[in-house]
């Protein structure tokens, strides 16, 4: 079983940035690949990156390339998602969800389901 915490949302400008935190314990770490997925208010969640169990493959939705960088810590079991160029449009409830799988990124990108999720953490972005 693997517990899952995301930290690090907050309110911020549009064209900032923040750095969300994804902390996992009760597993193997290393052996889940991890994705974020943000849920707006009255939408469906969305995926948003993913990062495979080793770090060396990453996949991203186009609404955030270029803007968003996900990566892990093995060693301290933890994702990372940076953001930057906030844009109203960010503004959602992002969660880190784990899968124990040794697939690419893009497979986790395209998981119809994740065995683990976390709380969630909101990130507003004020116009």
């Amino acid at each position: 079983q693997v517990q899952l915490v995301e930290s690090g949302g907050g309110l911020v400008q549009a064209g900032g940035s923040l750095r969300l935190s994804c902390a996992a314990s009760g597993g193997t770490f290393r052996s889940y690949g991890i994705a974020w997925f943000g849920q707006a208010p009255g939408k469906e969640r969305e995926f948003v990156a993913a990062i495979n169990w080793s770090g060396g493959s990453t996949y991203y939705a186009d609404s955030v390339k270029d803007r968003f960088t996900i990566s892990r810590d093995n060693a301290k079991n933890t994702v990372y998602l940076q953001m930057n160029k906030l844009k109203p449009e960010d503004t959602a409830v992002y969660y880190c969800a784990a899968v124990q799988t040794y697939s690419g990124a893009t497979i986790l990108g395209h998981l119809p389901e994740y065995d683990y999720w976390g709380q969630g953490t909101q990130v507003t972005v004020s116009s």
